[in-house]
């Protein structure tokens, strides 16, 4: 069933809108917005520019100046006229004027000592030597540093102050490396018998490249004995490639590959290579740029043991298992992480202690081998003297 309205509105199906809107005039367009508006002023199908009715009926004063906009803005302040005070501003002025108290100045009064003629006559005869003497009598000679004791013992001139301040010693950089890494290289590849030591400390700038070219180059080299390549920003793969070297150099005596960037699979690399490596005595691996973990330093431990000819391992352990895993006998012992090696009749194993033990053994800082039995049951007794002494 059709609605009543919809029958009016069948009438205007075939009306077309833009016949009808061509033929209004002006006035007409504008009276048909203004009754638009007024039945729908939000009309979301128009943009948001053109929903306000335009109600400019000025004349367009032309482009934008803004030196006139300034000139008219200032002329129309001028020209208008301020609101009366209530009261009048006369410049009278009323009240007191502030005035800040003078506080009185402290004057401080020395206080004069007198002393008797003959301590006035001994003080002022006396040395410098003399003086400081005396001042460790009355119990102020640790006002007396060490170098103006030294100064006061020395110096005619003296002075006038117990503090003294000291002269500042400046502390120069270190000089570059002056090896030239091209020649070395050459030199090792020639297998020249007076070039025995190669140092290539702190030089930052020697290509990835050229390091495992000298790598390769010690591999069939017979005369270097000592490699050093700490602080050259080396990394794993110039750690892998020292490692295949030590499986076929065997003249090399000391390796230092301190302070790089070589992290747990370069120094796996090197782990494996040193347990086919039976010549060489010294290495150096400490202050890389991230830890190795205790997998890594479990490795470092067992090969220790099974190593027989390195009596220097420059390592600092940072994990507990590794630092009580007990050495072999010939291993001295192994306090605070780092790992020295002397003689092979040194019968001690820091694993058979306990743990209190092993901390008075680290706080003592017994770091030689205690290669006798006399010794070592010397350390026991003192270590249990002072347990029942705590105790007590």
């Amino acid at each position: 069933m059709a609605l009543s309205f919809k029958k009016d509105l069948e009438k205007y199906k075939e009306i077309d809108e833009d016949e009808i809107l061509n033929q209004l005039s002006e006035e007409e367009l504008k009276q048909l917005e203004s009754a638009l508006e007024d039945m729908d002023p939000e009309n979301a199908l128009l943009p948001a520019g053109l929903r306000q009715k335009d109600q400019t009926s000025k004349t367009p004063t032309g482009p934008f100046n803004r030196d006139g906009l300034l000139q008219y803005l200032e002329k129309e302040a001028m020209e208008y006229k301020d609101r009366e005070d209530f009261v009048p501003f006369t410049g009278e002025k009323k009240g007191k004027v502030w005035v800040p108290k003078q506080q009185p100045i402290e004057t401080r009064k020395e206080e004069v000592t007198t002393l008797d003629p003959e301590l006035e006559e001994a003080l002022s005869s006396a040395t410098d030597t003399e003086l400081c003497d005396l001042a460790a009598i009355l119990g102020v000679h640790t006002l007396v540093t060490s170098t103006q004791s030294y100064d006061g013992t020395t110096s005619t001139d003296g002075y006038n102050n117990v503090i003294k301040g000291e002269k500042v010693k400046p502390v120069f950089d270190e000089p570059p490396n002056p090896t030239n890494v091209e020649e070395t290289l050459q030199r090792i590849k020639a297998n020249d018998p007076s070039l025995t030591e190669v140092n290539l400390n702190n030089i930052k700038n020697i290509p990835i490249p050229t390091l495992k070219d000298f790598a390769k180059a010690l591999e069939k080299n017979t005369h270097v004995k000592k490699f050093s390549l700490a602080a050259t920003r080396s990394n794993d793969p110039i750690a892998v490639a020292f490692g295949d070297m030590l499986r076929e150099n065997k003249t090399l005596r000391s390796l230092n590959l301190e302070s790089n960037f070589i992290t747990s699979t370069g120094v796996q690399a090197l782990v494996e290579a040193l347990r086919d490596n039976d010549t060489l005595s010294e290495i150096k691996i400490d202050n890389q740029r991230q830890q190795l973990g205790t997998t890594v330093e479990m490795e470092i431990a067992k090969m220790l043991e099974a190593n027989t000819s390195i009596v220097k391992f420059g390592y600092h352990f940072t994990q507990q298992g590794p630092q009580l895993r007990p050495p072999s006998p010939r291993t001295t012992t192994s306090c605070g992480g780092g790992v020295w090696r002397g003689t092979r009749s040194g019968p001690l194993t820091i694993a058979v202690l306990s743990r209190g033990l092993a901390q008075f053994l680290h706080s003592y800082a017994v770091v030689r081998l205690l290669s006798d039995w006399t010794r070592w049951r010397f350390l026991v007794s003192v270590w249990f003297r002072t347990k029942s002494s705590e105790t007590a």
